[in-house]
């Protein structure tokens, strides 16, 4: 039985020992989505129920079609337990990625694995009603084609760079409309639930969920891209503040009346070590006749140098691209710096297109690190690449539905 199916049909017009046992068992299918297959015993422990009550759920959703057993756990003296887990095709989600300038979509099953190709289209991100509709018809075009009945697909997730407020479904940098909220419109749109978060924040559920993160408590990600975003798990938790707002790197003030941000402020952080600091750097060395990577330039795309053409130039020994690599590294070092010392973490994770250049942005960073922070806040704290590569960004759109879609369920099942 499809997912919606068994919903639709079971949410409404039940008595109170009814509903009590139909939330238990949005539960039980949640815990399974979001942690693997488990045992009767961890569901037990996990969930505070009696094993006879998980048992009997276990059995139902089991026989509905909804759960299976998929394999044997580790043995504590005895039989080895049956795991359940939810089967693959119960029900599909779709992920859509969206940057400044290319947005990404796939559609996930039921075990967080793609059963589409992660697809590209390069359109512009602004406030137009016309790229909501094109993003739209985009995903119906990405369902049409994959074969999957629509009525499978349970729920969209969008992480979008910009000033998001999850809760509320409001971007007020991106899709900023006076009428309604943009996750509303996508509502209205897609005709199932919808869930926004800011692509740094998405990022960091992404290495909590399936990176580096897992298991740990307290956990900086910093997407470095044309900005530099910040996700912060604190204590085993996203932090959001109070607008949803926390995390905006970039925009951290750190030379005095210096280069003019996008937001309006000058000498921002996003100045001076973000992908936008490194493709200026580079056009005034091109300019400069400084380095090669004028070479590697397309014509047809010489106001703007990405981190790829100066990645290939620093491995070829252009030393000017070594250089700036290693300026917006020590950089975002100094950034980094303030964040060890205001909240002590044991890990940070860099991720996003500047993290492909390596060793040549890694070593600057602890450099500066040695540079700006206290022995004692900055030992503990190690410094990663993200291991999730270009995938990191599709799978926070994964993550954040994985976040909420069955608290969202529960929720209108308990109304």
């Amino acid at each position: 039985m499809e997912f919606l199916q068994w919903y639709n049909k079971y949410a409404e017009d039940l008595s109170g020992v009814e509903r009590k046992k139909f939330v238990q068992e949005l539960k039980i299918i949640k815990y399974l989505y979001s942690s693997g297959p488990k045992s009767n015993s961890e569901i037990c422990r996990h969930l505070k129920i009696s094993a006879p009550s998980s048992f009997s759920i276990l059995n139902e959703l089991t026989t509905i079609g909804l759960i299976e057993k998929q394999g044997r756990g580790e043995s504590i003296g005895g039989r080895k337990p049956d795991l359940y887990g939810v089967k693959n095709d119960t029900f599909y989600v779709l992920a859509i990625e969206m940057g400044k300038y290319k947005t990404q979509m796939a559609i996930f099953n039921g075990e967080n694995a793609n059963v589409t190709e992660v697809c590209s289209y390069s359109f512009l991100l602004d406030n137009s009603m016309d790229t909501i509709d094109k993003l739209y018809n985009y995903a119906t075009e990405l369902i049409a084609a994959s074969g999957i009945d629509p009525l499978k697909v349970i729920a969209v997730g969008v992480s979008m760079p910009g000033l998001v407020d999850s809760r509320k479904g409001a971007n007020y940098t991106y899709f900023n409309f006076k009428e309604k909220p943009v996750r509303k419109i996508l509502q209205e749109k897609f005709k199932r639930p919808v869930f926004i978060e800011n692509d740094a924040k998405a990022v960091a559920l992404a290495e909590y969920r399936f990176g580096l993160a897992k298991g740990k408590k307290d956990v900086l990600s910093v997407f470095w891209d044309w900005g530099i975003g910040l996700g912060l798990i604190l204590d085993g938790k996203l932090y959001r503040g109070t607008l949803g707002f926390a995390g905006e790197l970039s925009h951290i003030p750190m030379v005095e009346n210096g280069i003019l941000c996008q937001c309006g402020k000058q000498g921002c952080l996003e100045t001076i070590a973000s992908a936008i600091a490194l493709s200026r750097l580079a056009l005034e060395g091109i300019k400069a006749g400084k380095t090669s990577i004028a070479h590697n330039l397309p014509d047809e795309d010489n106001d703007k140098v990405e981190t790829r053409l100066v990645l290939e130039a620093a491995n070829k020994g252009d030393q000017y691209a070594i250089n700036i690599l290693g300026e917006v590294g020590f950089n975002l070092g100094k950034g980094l710096s303030i964040l060890i010392q205001l909240f002590n973490p044991e890990l940070i994770i860099i991720g996003g297109r500047m993290a492909q250049a390596g060793e040549y942005i890694t070593m600057p960073i602890q450099q500066s690190l040695n540079t700006y922070c206290m022995r004692q806040l900055k030992e503990p704290s190690s410094v990663v690449i993200s291991e999730m590569g270009q995938r990191v960004g599709i799978m926070g759109a994964v993550a954040v539905i994985l976040e909420n879609i069955f608290d969202y369920y529960i929720k209108t099942s308990s109304k």
